[in-house]
């Protein structure tokens, strides 16, 4: 009798083993990337920039061209290689720490110019490879290294919404914002990834994907723990969903 493997590994990933911490998110996210990319064909085009953080060498994971660029600078990097070849899809993958702080007016531009590239950005709410400091989208109420007593919005201000500021930009062609803690999440997840690579490929505009993720080290929490606490205090505050769709249905 003959078997055919239902489920094998992308294309589109290397067989260098993630360096991620046990029970983060970036594993779950990376695979799905790469299953969009193979699903769309575009692997031997495609081109990832890495940001400095935990994802600094995400260029390592996918099997794509990739580098590496200055922390908070990954749209402008991408920019600059779509520009100069337009036939590439380009990527940007980035957390909290990098595109919502030193980054965020890269971002910002980036997406008001309509930029063709896709950004997937991982939202968990705090500095992940630099020890656990306050990120702008720090949660009110939540300790960190840099706020023992937990974030308040007369001392460290509100947490940033990311979505809720690109969604008035008009160069931005689809953007959403997700998790993947239940298989139907990861489901959804994927098919908004496609859409925002599918935003590029269709010379719409600029496209995001906002995923909000666990990071037990540096919340102090088990694996298991963190998912709860995303789902009960993360998604109140980062309502989920989509906030701009030119992409449409697939036909």
């Amino acid at each position: 009798m003959q078997y055919t493997a239902a489920y094998k590994m992308p294309e589109a990933l290397s067989k260098k083993p993630f360096t991620y911490c046990p029970g983060c998110h970036h594993g779950i996210v990376h695979r799905l990337v790469a299953e969009v990319i193979d699903e769309l064909k575009i692997r031997e085009k495609t081109v990832i920039v890495a940001p400095v953080g935990c994802s600094v060498f995400a260029y390592e994971f996918f099997n794509v061209d990739g580098t590496v660029a200055p922390h908070g600078r990954a749209t402008a990097v991408a920019t600059g290689m779509k520009r100069a070849r337009p036939d590439l899809v380009v990527f940007t993958y980035q957390g909290d720490g990098d595109l919502a702080a030193i980054g965020t007016a890269e971002t910002i531009h980036t997406a008001n110019r309509g930029e063709r590239v896709t950004t997937i950005f991982i939202n968990n709410a705090i500095y992940g490879m630099t020890g656990g400091q306050m990120a702008p989208t720090t949660l009110l109420g939540m300790k960190t290294t840099t706020s023992p007593y937990g974030r308040t919005p007369e001392r460290e201000g509100y947490p940033i919404h990311i979505c809720e500021v690109l969604k008035e930009l008009k160069g931005v062609a689809f953007l959403a914002r997700t998790k993947v803690t239940t298989p139907k999440d990861v489901l959804t997840t994927k098919k908004y990834i496609k859409k925002a690579f599918l935003a590029q490929i269709k010379d719409i505009g600029y496209g995001l994907v906002e995923v909000l993720s666990t990071c037990p080290t540096n919340w102090g929490v088990p694996p298991i723990e963190a998912m709860k606490w995303l789902e009960e205090n993360m998604t109140a505050e980062y309502p989920l969903g989509v906030f701009v769709d030119k992409v449409g249905e697939e036909k």
